[in-house]
């Protein structure tokens, strides 16, 4: 860097990272951690788009006065002692470290859209090492605003309180990638054959959004749709029905359907007494799969007449997973990284 005059000041540049984003986790289970972390996720308006000043009174007034409590029980449930975390950040954290291990051109960093490590303080962290290139990539194989988009929002919104900007890609949705269906038909076959007892109904449960968002043009229900018919026709090893459902839904309006509860109550009463359930829209395993499936929605089966449950786990930082991972990253950095 001969052409730099003396007494400059140092610059630190030229290094390309890659930045996975997850959705978010409250930093502990007590009501005030609980409260912030929904106040933040609540608040954006890619989540929730109704009047914002009917919004504002509902959230701060009624959800965010009783809903910590419940949704603080939730995760207790499902909290990981060890390290004084939520599954989701101890997965997503071990995603990155997995994926550093493999690349040695890049670094690897991680955030939540909510909570902690924030996307604003790690894009920071990114900077100042030097990196000024970097690939976005945020954890969700459909592509929904209330996901994808929010994510990507915020990596601008922080974006634009630097001076020097660094240069962004950002992961397209890879809900009908032949590696993700083929990383979801080994997990699945790996679980079921493991079993002793063979489920008659495979479920795959998707996060709910609100009916009005497709009608805006939201791809999320199709992008679902066409992952359970991809991952179908893989299937050589399970005989049984798999059909699809949206699981979370929150508020009186209405959500995409068939909503996973009522689901699971039909199949019980109707005589289903084993069901597999797989969340393909998740790819760590959070409040959302170990507490709402495997805690309440496996409830309501037995409740209901079942006998047999089981919840197939997300990919997490398994060897699918993290090949998966590893094989998307590498595709996107195409022209950036020539790796070996």
């Amino acid at each position: 860097m001969e052409f730099i005059p003396k007494n400059h000041p140092e610059i630190n540049y030229g290094k390309i990272g890659v930045l996975i984003i997850n959705l978010g986790t409250p930093d502990a289970t007590d009501y005030w951690s609980i409260r912030k972390y929904l106040k933040e996720f609540l608040s954006d308006r890619r989540v929730i788009d109704i009047n914002k000043y009917l919004w504002w009174i509902i959230l701060n007034i009624i959800i965010l006065t009783f809903r910590p409590s419940k949704t603080a029980k939730a995760y207790k449930a499902i909290w990981n002692l060890d390290k004084n975390e939520s599954p989701l950040k101890t997965y997503t954290r071990s995603q990155a470290e997995a994926l550093q291990e493999d690349f040695k051109e890049v670094d690897i960093f991680w955030s939540m859209r909510y909570g902690n490590p924030s996307i604003g303080s790690v894009l920071k962290a990114m900077r100042d090492k030097g990196i000024d290139r970097i690939l976005i990539f945020p954890l969700y194989p459909q592509y929904a605003a209330a996901t994808t988009a929010t994510v990507n929002d915020k990596v601008f919104e922080e974006l634009s309180k630097m001076r020097w900007q660094p240069s962004i890609r950002t992961m397209p949705p890879f809900f009908d990638n032949p590696l993700y269906i083929e990383a979801l038909n080994s997990s699945v076959q790996k679980h079921i054959e493991a079993l002793e007892w063979k489920p008659e109904i495979l479920l795959t449960s998707y996060h709910g959004l609100p009916k009005r968002y497709l009608d805006l043009g939201d791809p999320y229900h199709c992008h679902c749709h066409k992952t359970t018919r991809l991952l179908k026709e893989k299937f050589n090893y399970f005989s049984g029905e798999t059909i699809l459902a949206f699981q979370s839904r929150f508020g009186p309006e209405e959500w995409l359907k068939p909503y996973t509860e009522e689901t699971v109550i039909n199949l019980a009463k109707n005589g289903c007494e084993s069901l597999a359930i797989l969340s393909p829209a998740f790819i760590s395993d959070c409040v959302e799969t170990l507490e709402e499936i495997n805690i309440g929605i496996k409830e309501v089966f037995f409740e209901n007449g079942g006998k047999n449950f089981t919840l197939i786990p997300c990919l997490n930082d398994s060897i699918d997973g993290i090949t998966l991972l590893r094989e998307l990253v590498v595709n996107e950095l195409k022209g950036w990284v020539k790796f070996k």
